[in-house]
């Protein structure tokens, strides 16, 4: 080896540890360079150019002029003034952009993976006190502020990146942890929408996920109370939030937790009885204490309430519905009244069908209740005249004759009433094979009760005679002797 090629190894070796020596005295001061601020750079003013540029360009929605101004902003100074987070947010923003416009599945993770890490890059800089938040004396106050980043990482998250649920609801839990009730509405949805989703799944314990359900109430709660600007958006997004838990809550808490949230509720609105409903079904399904006060409240005003709601729509539909009224005054035993409203039902009915049913109805009460014979046989003949192959009228008809058969004179003109009724039923099964079944068991619970064959004789009335019967029946029947 010759002098010389020793002496340029040597310079190579030189120039290697120099090299090394300077990326090592330099790697922290790279780290940091990420919270550089507008004043810790020669090239300050270039950064605030850049940054005008690059915004007004965000706002017409030139997304490669903005991002290509964004890019020098943010490499010469990451942390802007110091006190705003904008070149951070906004690049993420921006590569949200691209993610969404790339068709290459490798550069979508690419833009995807850097927007989170400018969240992330954010995060630091509050964290090392390289990013000041204004008016801020605390850690708290820090805390608070990085917690409102970490929310803003997760709407991304949520909506545009398809981030796993298992990292999208760990940047959510310590989203809310650290920024507690100043968290933005925007994590309502979000967290409501994955927690309900891991629980159901058994990626997320029961402890966990009733703390979580806890504490997001709680800081939607206090935000409708006391933000005056934003309060009705937390009010919106806690309708879908307690849409989401409502799938959970019952697994993860007792009647307790129920009674504690209805209270209030019901006070706020103690008319609204479908919500007095609801309260009582889920107040008995967590197995609430029959005695306690407030389910008691609740099931007694409900009591009071269903019976009034009860009586008004009924009272409709009878005005609407005759026959529904007839129906209750049968049942309360109120014959006439009842036999008045059929009427009206026939009054309005259209088709004749429907009026054959409120005649039969209107004879069935006449001659059961009444004893209204000729007037309800005269509706039962109605009733089958409008409705062609109906057998029930004549099966009226037929116990009509057959109960009134013993006030039909003697022995003979008692059988001559059995044989009018016998002869009902048999015309009731020849049109009728509904009641042909019932029609027989009546001809033969009848069949021994036809008259003798003496008493005809007697009489000169032989079989097969047609022969009138006296009384109210007024038929003629064939005669049909027993044996």
């Amino acid at each position: 080896m010759t002098g010389l090629f020793k002496e340029s190894l040597t310079d190579m070796n030189y120039v290697k540890t120099f090299t090394w020596s300077l990326l090592t005295l330099f790697l922290p001061l790279f780290a940091q360079a990420q919270c550089t601020t507008y004043d810790e750079t020669p090239r300050g003013e270039d950064a605030k150019d850049a940054h005008s540029v690059y915004r007004q360009a965000m706002k017409m929605e030139d997304w490669n002029l903005a991002f290509d101004q964004w890019k020098v902003a943010y490499e010469i100074a990451p942390a802007a003034d110091g006190t705003s987070y904008s070149h951070y947010l906004d690049g993420a923003d921006l590569y949200v952009e691209k993610y969404k416009a790339a068709q290459d599945e490798t550069l979508k993770k690419e833009y995807a993976q850097k927007a989170l890490d400018l969240f992330d890059q954010c995060v630091t800089c509050y964290e090392q006190k390289k990013l000041a938040v204004k008016d801020c004396n605390s850690d708290d106050c820090v805390d608070k502020q990085v917690g409102i980043i970490l929310g803003r990482k997760a709407f991304h998250m949520f909506y545009n990146l398809s981030t796993p649920y298992a990292d999208l609801l760990n940047t959510l839990q310590r989203s809310l942890k650290l920024a507690g009730n100043k968290s933005e509405y925007t994590v309502i949805r979000p967290f409501a929408t994955v927690l309900t989703y891991q629980f159901s799944h058994d990626k997320v314990d029961v402890e966990t996920a009733r703390q979580n359900v806890l504490d997001l109430q709680e800081m939607v709660d206090y935000n409708i109370e006391n933000n005056q600007k934003y309060g009705q958006y937390y009010q919106q997004e806690k309708i879908f939030m307690e849409s989401q838990f409502a799938k959970i809550e019952s697994v993860l808490f007792d009647w307790k937790y129920f009674k504690e949230k209805f209270q209030p509720m019901y006070e706020a609105d103690p008319d609204n009885y479908d919500q007095i409903k609801m309260m009582i079904a889920k107040l008995k399904g967590q197995e609430c204490p029959e005695d306690d006060e407030f389910l008691v409240m609740l099931e007694e005003k409900w009591a009071i309430y269903a019976q009034k709601e009860n009586a008004r729509i009924q009272a409709e539909l009878e005005a609407k519905y005759p026959n529904l009224a007839a129906k209750r005054l049968f049942d309360e035993g109120k014959y006439e009244e009842a036999i008045a409203k059929y009427k009206e039902a026939i009054d309005q009915a259209e088709e004749d069908e429907k009026k054959a049913e409120y005649y039969f109805a209107i004879a069935s009460i006449q001659f059961r209740k009444l004893n209204r014979y000729s007037t309800a046989r005269e509706t039962a003949r109605k009733a089958a005249k409008l409705k062609p192959g109906w057998g029930r009228p004549f099966m009226l008809i037929g116990d009509m004759y057959g109960t009134t058969a013993r006030n039909c004179g003697g022995p003979l003109q008692q059988g001559l009433a059995i044989l009018a009724a016998i002869e009902k039923y048999r015309y009731a099964r020849s049109i009728d094979n509904e009641v042909a079944g019932e029609a027989q068991e009546r001809i033969s619970a009848y069949w021994n009760s036809r008259p003798s064959r003496e008493l005809g004789f007697q009489q000169g009335i032989m079989d097969g005679d047609k022969v009138k019967v006296k009384c109210w029946i007024g038929e003629t029947v064939t005669v049909e002797y027993k044996k």
